[in-house]
């Protein structure tokens, strides 16, 4: 795997000086809990970045729920923290890699490929028995340069375009029932884009909790053309990274992130919206 490492891979890395560790923990509708839960314990030398404050802009008309950051900002802080462009960036959390897939894809987008995720997240890191503190570690400021690989990012009007278009693929990374609109817990309309295939983005990792291989991927992904454009989207562009990562990992290389996703496509007056299942449509 060549985005996931293991805890024996940052276990033996741990007080490697290109080394940044970074607690991404956060809970939708708690935004102090992952703070909080850093506060109290994590990996040694991890810093935090918090979903809302610094992977995300403020909410606005258009964007969706978790709008991209500001480059610019995103950058300078991502050098407070001490991330430069030399650093080994490992990222966890406590949700199965869906927030630490974010800072993933972020720093993907912003030119950086030294950067994985945990496999397992913090739980893994306590169930062997390692040691964690409550210590915070003194920041040394970094210097990060983005350089933006746009390829890597759907705007709405990209995803309008290719609505019908032979060579796209549209994946939608929610829950079944969100996907078919039997229920919607967060945004004001449920359904999903049209054309759209459901492939939740909690079937990349087997019932332990290890992501899959990518030969298994390959296999969740069966009926997708590797030649294919795909732009992935979930709700609000958060929990549709660790898709993207795990397409990455299948060997798929034209995957695109609709990072309004769901809630910015709703935003639009005229914009479609689906119900029911399309996966043999």
């Amino acid at each position: 795997m060549k985005n996931i490492v293991p805890v024996k891979w940052l276990l033996a890395r741990l007080y490697e000086p290109d080394i940044v560790i970074v607690d991404c923990r956060f809970q939708l509708g708690n935004s102090n809990s992952g703070r909080e839960a850093y506060e109290e314990s994590h990996i040694p030398g991890a810093v935090y970045l918090d979903l809302e404050k610094d992977l995300s802009s403020p909410i606005g008309e258009h964007g969706g729920r978790h709008p991209l950051p500001d480059i610019a900002e995103l950058a300078a802080r991502l050098s407070q923290v001490g991330i430069s462009n030399e650093s080994r960036v490992v990222a966890y959390d406590d949700q199965g890699g869906a927030m630490a897939s974010r800072l993933w894809w972020l720093l993907k987008y912003l030119g950086h490929e030294a950067v994985y995720v945990l496999e397992e997240g913090f739980g893994a890191w306590k169930k062997a028995g390692l040691i964690t503190t409550a210590d915070q570690k003194v920041l040394i400021p970094g210097r990060f340069l983005a350089t933006v690989k746009h390829n890597m990012l759907a705007e709405v009007d990209d995803v309008r375009e290719s609505l019908g278009k032979a060579g796209v693929t549209l994946v939608d990374s929610r829950e079944a029932p969100r996907y078919r609109g039997e229920a919607e817990p967060i945004d004001r309309v449920a359904g999903h884009i049209p054309g759209a295939r459901n492939f939740f983005w909690a079937e990349g990792r087997r019932p332990d909790g290890t992501w899959k291989s990518a030969d298994e991927h390959r296999e969740r992904f069966a009926g997708l053309e590797q030649d294919d454009e795909i732009i992935v989207y979930c709700g609000s562009g958060v929990t549709a990274t660790p898709n993207v990562l795990a397409l990455e990992e299948a060997g798929f290389t034209r995957v695109r992130l609709y990072a309004g996703s769901w809630s910015d496509w709703i935003s639009y007056e005229g914009n479609g919206v689906a119900v029911g299942d399309e996966k043999n449509q």
